[in-house]
């Protein structure tokens, strides 16, 4: 009985807007979870977490994107304007970014050289082809 109303949930949200918000929320919701039970680890990161479990779910249940997209297209759209609420705070500390300028200097760009490499190394170990890994990232 618990099953037959679970599958009558599924196919209504798999084929309504409302799939993709449905996903996100309970996504990160179950990563919330996780992250707390984990003792607030940083390695156990509610966001990356989500996004996991998205991915695994989206591809165990053959959701193509698009579908997922049409209703997480409301988060998409709120993540600009919480994107700027981040400068409040940020300008709050300014004083402590200042003191910290030089170890920030330095992480930023060998964060950018390791991130480029590792992202060729993936691709290359995911099997990309030369022209891939040579091309300019898309705007």
């Amino acid at each position: 009985m618990e099953h037959e109303h679970v599958f009558r949930i599924w196919v209504y949200l798999s084929t309504s807007p409302l799939l993709g918000l449905t996903l996100i929320l309970v996504a990160y919701l179950g990563a919330y979870r996780i992250h707390e039970r984990g003792g607030g680890n940083p390695l156990l990161n509610p966001a990356a977490l989500a996004i996991a479990l998205l991915i695994g779910f989206l591809s165990l249940t053959a959701t193509p994107y698009e579908t997922y997209f049409e209703g997480a297209k409301f988060v998409h759209f709120l993540l600009g304007p919480a994107t700027v609420a981040l400068a409040i705070p940020l300008y709050r500390q300014l004083g402590k970014l200042c003191s910290l300028l030089l170890p920030i200097a330095v992480a930023l760009p060998v964060g950018l050289v390791v991130a480029s490499f590792s992202a060729v190394a993936i691709a290359r170990a995911l099997g990309a082809s030369r022209e891939t890994l040579l091309s300019p990232p898309s705007r």
